[in-house]
């Protein structure tokens, strides 16, 4: 097909004098490349592409040892230190010689390592959400233990990583696995390690202890080495799919319940990943009877400190204030806590429990000691309603809070709630108020309303009264009851 020579004249034109490359005169005229080539060629003008040095070739020893030495250098970095040298080109060349400069890093290869039964156990954690508790929000976390051999996995919920939530994690798996691996294999978190320095590992004092009663040695893998504990790795992840995708959770009790059914329903029924004709559970049926046998007793994992009795009977843990009867101002107790209750002893006394609190600047009194300290001033008033309510029910000083901001008669809704209180009882109203907070009711005729509903609830039959046999079925027919008051005189 034959060209016009307007065509071969704009050709020529925009090659010789716009200097457009050929490319781009074939896609701007609609011409294709091998018809341009032609009609250059035709007119003796040499469309040969001659090789230039490029700007870069006198640096390329140079980006090639400074590479070498530096391999993950960034090429705007290099850019600069060029331009010192004289270079005059565009930082896109020198990303383009980047690429081919840059030594490959090697990728490490792994060998794949099975334990024996028994052998060893693999322990994480991971976070999976926030919970309300007392007040306040916290991380929640998830304890993971693995045995390495049978894939076998326990778990908990907790809300704190120290050390003594780990000890008492530890001793809990033991219990459910009914014994212990010869090995605890850890990360490198500052529960577990205190310092490091290659190999040369300081565990946590506690931990040690721990271990040596129930006859097991701590591990730790190495730093940036998460392949070494890949066992637990993959069961956090199992779990997150399997168990906490779109599962709200009210409380640790509520998740650990669930977590139980979870193992008996879910885990350990899956196939094994390598002896693919057993479960997990038939493959630690094998590894249980190679655990080491636990101690009896158990060993102790609540927390213990000594602590100084305030002036207001009072001790401070965990940035909170748990009530002591008021004997014991100015002496020093002891303070034994777990997840749940908080001992205060006097050597081997008890001298107050409380119910644990995970909430800050919280005081948890018990009406007792109160009671106590009121003995103890000779013109000490019985506690005022306000007080006497907050006492036995921390969660209305959110209410008295809300009847303030409503503008309400706060005495009178005060008075109310206490002939409430005498009579429906404590528990009852504990119930009622957190609902009230929850639905943000604050109306004192709802109060009442909730009282009487929670009552007959707690005491509505779980099945009907059968008539007895005496008793004949009859239908009963309405009658008018107008006329009996029409009666002879």
């Amino acid at each position: 097909m034959s060209c016009s020579p307007e065509l071969k004249a704009e050709v020529l034109r925009l090659y010789l004098a716009e200097k457009w490359k050929r490319g781009t005169i074939a896609a701007q005229l609609g011409l294709s490349y091998g018809k341009v080539y032609r009609m250059l060629r035709s007119h003796g003008i040499p469309v040969k592409k001659q090789k230039h040095p490029g700007a870069l070739k006198k640096y390329s020893e140079f980006l090639s040892s400074t590479l070498a030495q530096y391999p993950t250098l960034r090429a705007t970095r290099l850019y600069d230190m060029l331009k010192t040298r004289g270079y005059n080109g565009s930082l896109r060349t020198v990303r383009r010689a980047v690429k081919l400069h840059r030594p490959v890093a090697k990728s490490e290869v792994f060998v794949r390592v099975e334990t024996l039964p028994g052998e060893q156990a693999q322990v994480d954690w991971a976070q999976v959400g926030r919970l309300k508790v007392d007040g306040t929000e916290r991380p929640l976390w998830v304890f993971v233990m693995v045995l390495s051999y049978s894939r076998a996995l326990w778990a908990e919920l907790v809300l704190e990583l120290d050390i003594h939530s780990l000890r008492r994690s530890l001793v809990r798996a033991s219990h459910y696995f009914g014994g212990s691996p010869r090995q605890w294999l850890f990360d490198n978190p500052k529960t577990v390690t205190l310092q490091r320095s290659g190999s040369a590992v300081q565990f946590h004092p506690r931990l040690l202890d721990l271990a040596a009663q129930m006859f097991v040695q701590p591990r730790v893998c190495g730093v940036r080495k998460p392949h070494e504990k890949g066992k637990v790795e993959r069961a956090i992840r199992f779990l997150k799919d399997r168990f906490f995708a779109a599962r709200p959770l009210h409380s640790i009790a509520h998740g650990n319940t669930q977590l139980l059914s979870f193992f008996n329903e879910v885990a350990d029924v899956r196939t094994h990943p390598y002896q693919r004709e057993k479960t997990v559970a038939d493959c630690f049926a094998e590894e249980k009877s190679t655990l080491l046998a636990l101690p009896n007793p158990l060993p102790e994992t609540g927390e213990t400190v000594l602590l100084v009795v305030d002036k207001t009977a009072s001790v401070h843990f965990d940035k909170n204030r748990y009530s002591v009867p008021p004997k014991h101002v100015g002496n020093t107790l002891t303070v034994v806590a777990d997840d749940d209750v908080v001992r205060i002893l006097d050597g081997a006394e008890q001298v107050a429990c409380h119910t644990r609190c995970y909430g800050k600047h919280k005081r948890v009194e018990d009406p007792q000691h109160i009671a106590q300290i009121l003995q103890t001033k000779e013109r000490a008033q019985p506690l005022k309603g306000r007080e006497l309510l907050c006492t036995h029910i921390p969660a209305m000083k959110a209410l008295f809070t809300q009847w303030v901001e409503q503008g309400l008669n706060v005495g009178s809704m005060t008075s109310k709630t206490i002939r409430y209180l005498d009579l429906y009882g404590v528990a009852t109203l504990k119930v009622v108020i957190d609902e009230m907070l929850r639905r943000k009711v604050t109306d004192i005729g709802a109060l009442a309303i909730l009282c009487e509903q929670y009552k007959k609830q707690r005491s509505a039959p779980s099945l009907a009264l059968p008539f007895g046999k005496h008793v004949v079925e009859r239908d009963v027919v309405a009658h008018d009851l107008g006329g009996y008051d029409d009666g002879p005189l």
